[in-house]
């Protein structure tokens, strides 16, 4: 039977497309029936037709007439098109077959009665019987249905619990690799997932080592020893596990005796009989390769390979991760090794103030043991006013404002002596964030006393040096130039003896007098230079002026004085310093930077002194750093810088060829 024919809708005499209507004429069932009407009508109306003499021995037996069997054989296209088409179908079918029996019945029939009787019998017996093989079909197509639906639901039950099997193998696998970022661990655990969640009697692992081009056999389970001896390392690109590397996509072998591409494999002479090989993956690239083997014949699925593929693809993660976890140790052990065994203290401590962490270099400068110094308040090491210092370092790095500098802060130790220490701190971030400060103390107590006394010596040597000063201009101006200045009017009043001495003579006299009076006028600018007494009893700017008159007036120079803020007396040692600085800045600029005008410039400020001396000379070269000076031979700029030492400020210079030098200092007063 025809399915297409079966499946044709029942209602297939409504109107229907002209397509559908071709396909109909096409159907050879329906010119079946309509034969079949053909051959029962002539048959039925002409009577002159003898009966083939099987239907008539067959008419006899049954008792019947020729009419009757003949009306009854309308029902075979009756009940074959109700098969074919449907219920209505035969309806209408039976509706042909009255039209074809009824005129026999009613006009030709000697008895029209009996004769219609059995035409509405004959249809009602032949829809009847359509009906129920029309009924019969249809519990046959829905059995039919429910036998599909059930396989169907079958096989849905089947992913599931296949699905179920891999997210538990999944889940299993997770949980235990996730228990070590040991890469041993990791690969022993892999193989006893492989095995348990696949049902596995061994399994593989491989790493690849891409320096050398081959995978390594890295952990195994449920094969002896002999025969991992020739898999140990396999060329990528060769062998099974080596194809699997090379392309990154699973490969098995349900049947190791049978499968051509065994031939030139490691497991062609062991008892091993099936195999599946899939990729371990990190961010699609390959980094080894995970091998499930059976002794006995066993047909991978297609779970099975989704369900390795999947393990694969995690155990690749996790061995990353164990790589960076070995990598960032490795680092933690070198960067441990350096902090414990650095000279300097070093320590973390969180934004609770909380030391964190410690070398030995702070137990041995405070004194405290590892135990101790950790938890404890980081402030409690310092000196009080020192803790202030470090959080205002600290606050701009909490705020992304700043970063530190070096500072000195002073340690307070297990004893309670103190330590002078040079302070470096650095913040910690971890994920972008905050979290602790790296502090670095360098023991400077030492030097700090060393610097200290060498200041004092430095000092007392200057204070030495500017008494000498004043020795040598008050014995200058008290002896020297009183004797020179005696000498001087003795040669006058022997010139003016206009009757002893010849003209010649005279003349001599008078050359030696101008002579006298200029060494006189040399000394007393000496006596000045040495110690100035304007210094002493005016103060430090009108020194200064009467300086920089007394340059503009020998060197040419044009030095102009400026002054900022509220004029104030200054402490004696300071107001020296500074105009030693000042008188050793515009001698260079008169000796050596071949400048043509100065500018001295005087600013009082609230605790501080600030003076410039910039000119307009050729400038030079600086040194890398400001110590070099004396080595470079700028013995007069490396002394002004140790006198604004001794005031406890500092020193700047700045100087370009062909642009002049700027040099400022600033000290606290």
């Amino acid at each position: 039977m025809d399915s297409a024919e079966q499946r044709t809708p029942a209602g297939w005499v409504e109107r229907l497309p002209i397509d559908s209507i071709v396909r109909l004429v096409k159907r050879p069932s329906l010119w079946i029936i309509v034969a079949a009407f053909f051959i029962l009508t002539i048959f039925h109306y002409g009577s002159q037709i003898e009966q083939p003499g099987f239907l008539a021995d067959l008419t006899d037996k049954l008792g019947l007439q020729r009419h009757a069997f003949e009306r009854m054989a309308f029902m075979v296209p009756i009940i074959y098109s109700g098969l074919l088409y449907g219920r209505k179908a035969s309806f209408v079918v039976a509706a042909v077959a009255l039209i074809c029996m009824l005129p026999r019945a009613v006009v030709f029939s000697p008895a029209p009665i009996d004769a219609g009787l059995e035409t509405f019998i004959v249809l009602f017996l032949g829809v009847t019987i359509a009906i129920s093989f029309d009924a019969l079909r249809k519990e046959r197509e829905r059995r039919n249905d429910l036998e599909w639906t059930e396989r169907a639901l079958q096989y849905q039950l089947h992913v599931v619990k296949e699905n179920e099997r891999q997210l538990a193998g999944l889940n299993q696998a997770s949980d235990a690799l996730s228990q070590s970022l040991e890469k041993e661990d990791i690969l022993n655990r892999v193989t006893e997932i492989a095995m348990g969640v696949m049902q596995l009697e061994a399994a593989m692992v491989y790493l690849v080592d891409e320096e050398a081009g081959e995978l390594s056999l890295a952990a195994y389970r449920g094969v002896s020893g002999h025969i991992t001896k020739n898999m140990e390392r396999i060329k990528i690109g060769e062998d099974i596990n080596g194809t699997v590397a090379r392309t990154g996509e699973p490969l098995w072998i349900e049947d190791t005796s049978k499968d051509p591409n065994i031939a030139g494999s490691v497991f062609r002479n062991t008892k091993i009989r099936s195999l599946l090989s899939v990729p371990l993956k990190y961010k699609g690239k390959v980094v080894g390769t995970l091998c499930a083997l059976t002794y006995d014949y066993r047909r991978f699925s297609e779970y099975d390979v989704e369900l390795l593929s999947a393990i694969g693809g995690r155990v690749g993660v996790v061995l990353e991760n164990a790589r960076l976890y070995d990598q960032q140790r490795v680092s933690e052990e070198k960067y441990r090794g350096i902090v414990e065994n650095a000279y300097d203290a070093i320590w973390l401590h969180d934004l609770h103030e909380n030391i964190i962490t410690a070398n030995h270099s702070l137990v041995r400068i405070t004194g405290y043991s590892l135990d101790e110094l950790r938890g404890m308040r980081a402030g409690a090491i310092f000196a009080e006013g020192c803790v202030d210092k470090i959080m205002d370092i600290e606050n701009p790095i909490l705020r992304c404002e700043a970063m530190s500098d070096l500072s000195e802060v002073t340690m307070v130790k297990k004893d309670g002596t103190k330590a002078a220490v040079q302070l470096a701190t650095n913040p910690v971030f971890r994920n972008g964030e905050l979290v602790a400060f790296q502090h670095i103390a360098r023991d400077i107590t030492e030097e700090k006393r060393m610097r200290d006394n060498l200041n004092f010596y430095l000092a007392e040597v200057t204070k030495a040096q500017e008494e000498e000063r004043n020795r040598i201009a008050r014995e200058l101006h008290d002896d020297t130039i009183q004797a020179l200045v005696v000498l001087s009017r003795q040669l006058d009043d022997i010139a003016s003896d206009v009757g002893g001495l010849s003209e010649a003579e005279r003349a001599n006299l008078d050359n030696l007098r101008q002579q006298a009076n200029t060494i006189i006028e040399g000394l007393r600018r000496l006596s000045q230079d040495l110690r100035p007494p304007i210094l002493d009893r005016l103060g430090l700017i009108p020194a200064l002026e009467w300086l920089a008159s007394d340059v503009s007036k020998y060197s040419g120079i044009e030095v102009n004085t400026h002054l900022l803020g509220t004029e104030r007396r200054l402490p004696k040692e300071s107001e020296l310093m500074l105009f030693r600085i000042a008188q050793e800045a515009l001698r260079n600029a008169w000796r050596h930077s071949e400048a043509t005008s100065a500018d001295l410039v005087v600013e009082f400020d609230v605790g501080a002194v600030r003076m410039t001396v910039k000119d307009n000379g050729k400038g030079f070269i600086l040194p890398q750093s400001v110590s070099d000076l004396t080595r470079s031979g700028k013995l007069g700029l490396a002394g002004m810088r140790e006198r604004a030492l001794l005031l406890g400020g500092d020193m700047s210079i700045e100087s370009e060829p062909g642009r002049g030098t700027t040099i400022t200092v600033e000290a606290p007063v």
